[in-house]
């Protein structure tokens, strides 16, 4: 198991900033499943590894519709 202390959680207006894109649009990827995070309260957080992650994978500009 990771040690929590090492990860590093980030705000959706933080994540979308890194990947040029709306709020609105981290919010898709999430709600989608295609970016995990873990909810508190009413705001989300993404772990930065995810961002990383996604950000590297091949076919990461995908068409919004």
């Amino acid at each position: 198991m990771a040690d929590l202390s090492d990860v590093r959680f980030l705000t959706v207006a933080e994540v979308a900033d890194m990947m040029r894109v709306s709020s609105m649009t981290v919010y898709r990827l999430v709600h989608a499943g295609e970016l995990p995070a873990v909810r508190f309260g009413r705001s989300y957080r993404i772990p930065e590894s995810a961002v990383a992650q996604v950000i590297a994978a091949p076919g990461a500009e995908r068409d919004a519709g």
